[in-house]
């Protein structure tokens, strides 16, 4: 079935493969074994990213900005960033940079969730993130998720997530895979917590996007919160990124934020290590016990620690994204957001040149 027929409720047909290397039967099993112990999946919410689709390459679209971003907004001001680099650094000719520039003033002054410029259809997406639970909890990583041969603990490393992903519905997918799909295709917001607006535009979802796609496993930190987990960090593309968030918040943020080292101290040399070395003070002690809980995370690559009476756990993180015969789902009407339209950059030219206006000048 090709995406023109592809209608309104209408599903795409799931194609299956069987895994291709011993590695990814491995991976399967995992999965398998993994869903036999899922007693419940835990809803956290939507998130939003940017996708694009260039002309003649329906049905994919590729990811341009992470699918991380906690309201549409977020989004918007991502693809305003990314179209004014584009203008400043990449455009080739007035014609374009003209395009693309006018594409930021829109996104400077109305919620835009779709424009296209020149060739290419820029959508602000939706993403649901969810996590499994079972008799241990809220998810931790699986034993066949990656990790680095050689750990980076530095805190300039950066592994982001949706680097280079293309959202191809007619891609084949493993067994496990295409379960996950099947179960999932059906879920909505149905609990009396949610306003009647959020759970209408989530029963229309599920006739305007019937299908879902998988989006790759990320990674967050959570703390136990009675009766539950809540989150303490943002996603991360593999359970080491997220141990080595936990590590600088056991070591640096946390201290601060307890009191136990003063904000004015040297901005990124001064951590709960340096200071419980000293073993001086009277916050020696406890910023001991911080470094006892990072440092089996660098030992033991463990994926839970306690540290003064609070478990820290790193949980696999799910998200899917609902597909309709135009594409990825979009932001919802009741999606709320947490700030307006704004002009976030200096203004552009026709030509490249930037201009660097006064606060009191007329725009």
């Amino acid at each position: 079935m090709g995406h023109e027929n592809v209608g309104r409720g209408r599903m795409w047909p799931i194609v299956v493969r069987h895994p291709e290397d011993p590695v990814e039967a491995v991976m399967e099993a995992d999965a398998l074994d993994a869903k036999l112990q899922t007693a419940a999946i835990l809803v956290r919410g939507p998130l939003f990213g940017v996708a694009a689709q260039d002309a003649g390459q329906a049905p994919r679209w590729r990811v341009v900005v992470a699918v991380d971003a906690g309201c549409p907004q977020q989004a918007r001001d991502s693809l305003n960033s990314l179209l004014w680099c584009r203008a400043k650094d990449e455009a080739q000719d007035r014609e374009e940079r003209c395009a693309l520039l006018a594409a930021v003033a829109r996104l400077e002054s109305e919620r835009v969730d779709e424009l296209t410029v020149l060739t290419t259809r820029y959508r602000i997406v939706r993403a649901e993130e969810y996590a499994g639970t079972g008799p241990d909890g809220i998810e931790q990583p699986r034993p066949t998720d990656p990790e680095p041969t050689v750990p980076d603990w530095s805190r300039s490393a950066r592994d982001p997530i949706d680097d280079g992903l293309l959202l191809d519905p007619e891609a084949p997918v493993t067994p496990t895979q295409a379960a996950e799909r099947l179960m999932l295709r059906g879920l909505a917001y149905s609990g009396v917590r949610f306003p009647e607006d959020v759970r209408a535009d989530s029963r229309k979802a599920l006739e305007t996007h019937p299908d879902v796609m998988l989006l790759p496993t990320a990674f967050r930190v959570v703390e136990r919160n009675d009766p539950g987990w809540e989150s303490s960090s943002g996603l991360h593309a593999s359970a080491h990124a997220a141990r080595r968030s936990l590590d600088f918040a056991l070591t640096w943020l946390q201290p601060r934020l307890k009191g136990l080292i003063p904000w004015e101290a040297d901005n990124m040399t001064t951590d709960a290590r340096t200071v419980a070395a000293e073993g001086t003070g009277p916050a020696a002690g406890e910023l001991a016990e911080y470094v006892r809980a990072a440092d089996r995370l660098r030992a033991e690559r463990v994926n839970q620690v306690e540290a003064r009476g609070t478990v820290h756990r790193i949980c696999r993180a799910r998200r899917l994204l609902r597909w309709g015969p135009d594409g990825p789902e979009g932001a919802r009407p009741s999606d709320a957001d947490s700030h307006p339209p704004e002009r976030m950059h200096p203004r552009i030219d026709e030509d490249g040149n930037i201009r660097h206006e006064q606060e009191n000048d007329v725009p």
